[in-house]
């Protein structure tokens, strides 16, 4: 008998079944599909994401400038500059993405109950089906899946993670000094704002929201400064310069009153001066105040009333004769 041909259609004639193997309308449809425009759209994406994600990762450098103090930065330092600055705009809202997801996950997912759960769950397969491997065939099915080693660490390896994340602390620590000791004004000005807005909203708002707009903020306003950055400096500018006259008038002012009282009290200082040193010289006073003085003495000290008894006798112009011894000693 001779053989009969599958239709074109991929059908066999004599079953009246589809053949297994695709056809040429599939293998045209999955083609086109593959060269399609949203295939090589999303190929095209997928090249600028990790284009992009490598220039992020090779950003890692220590900047040139160093700090106010002349100590060297870190190489977080021009890592999240490049990641804020949205220079890399795939990365940056996948970084942005992936921290929210992370947010949401801590607040509506019981992750530690869950590990828990992992934990126990996986253990418990791992144990019965040793013990039933064991049992029926004399030979445990975890034994069978054991490594021939054990994985381990490898020094380098934990090198590089411990060197890394002592880098990343030291950024943190490098950066709340920079802006308590104000080396950025701009920078510890936002900061303080920040803490202040943070202080109230905390009574209304739970920390995962507070996380949520700290993110937000952190991620997006360097985003619009970027892209708004000619209006905002252009009004910076402006309220920089209505700051500064401000300020020079009222230095104009301070100065003016203070070369005021330095002049009074120089008045002042020369007049205690020279009283001073007519006291210290004993200059006799002038007739009026002579005057005043004499009058003040005959009011405050008035003579003594005469009452005509002579205390004190004049002494007598003549010798004394030889008194007899009846003659009193004292005439009355």
């Amino acid at each position: 008998m001779a053989e009969t041909a599958p239709a074109a259609n991929g059908t066999d004639t004599l079953t009246g079944s589809k053949s297994s193997s695709p056809g040429p309308d599939a293998q045209a449809a999955y083609q086109k599909l593959a060269n399609g425009p949203a295939a090589q759209s999303a190929k095209d994406q997928a090249a600028k994401t990790s284009s992009e994600f490598s220039n992020l990762a090779n950003a890692r450098k220590t900047p040139a400038e160093p700090a106010a103090t002349g100590q060297p930065l870190t190489h977080y330092h021009s890592f999240f500059f490049e990641l804020l600055s949205w220079n890399n705009p795939r990365a940056s809202a996948i970084a942005y993405a992936s921290i929210v997801t992370l947010i949401f996950a801590a607040r509506y997912l019981d992750i530690l109950r869950y590990a828990f759960k992992l934990t126990w769950m996986t253990l418990g397969v791992t144990v019965a089906a040793e013990v039933i491997g064991k049992l029926v065939m004399s030979n445990g099915l975890a034994t069978q899946l054991r490594p021939r080693q054990y994985y381990t660490i490898q020094k380098s390896t934990l090198d590089a993670v411990i060197g890394d994340v002592h880098e990343l602390i030291n950024f943190f620590v490098i950066e709340v000094q920079r802006i308590l000791f104000a080396e950025n004004v701009g920078a510890s000005a936002a900061a303080a704002v920040g803490a202040f807005i943070s202080y109230y909203l905390v009574n209304i708002v739970p920390y995962w929201g507070l996380a949520l707009i700290a993110t937000t903020a952190t991620f997006f306003v360097p985003l619009i400064y970027t892209s708004n950055q000619e209006l905002i400096d252009h009004h910076v500018k402006h309220a920089a310069e209505i700051v500064n006259s401000q300020t020079e008038q009222l230095r104009n002012v301070a100065s003016k009153h203070t070369s005021q009282g330095v002049e009074i009290t120089k008045q002042y200082m020369g007049d205690y001066t020279a009283k001073a040193q007519q006291m210290i010289s004993g200059r006799s006073p002038s007739p009026e105040t002579a005057t005043k003085s004499s009058k003040v003495g005959s009011a405050q000290f008035p003579e003594a009333p005469k009452t005509g008894i002579n205390e004190f006798p004049a002494a007598p112009k003549t010798e004394p004769s030889t008194l007899s011894e009846k003659e009193p000693l004292i005439n009355a």
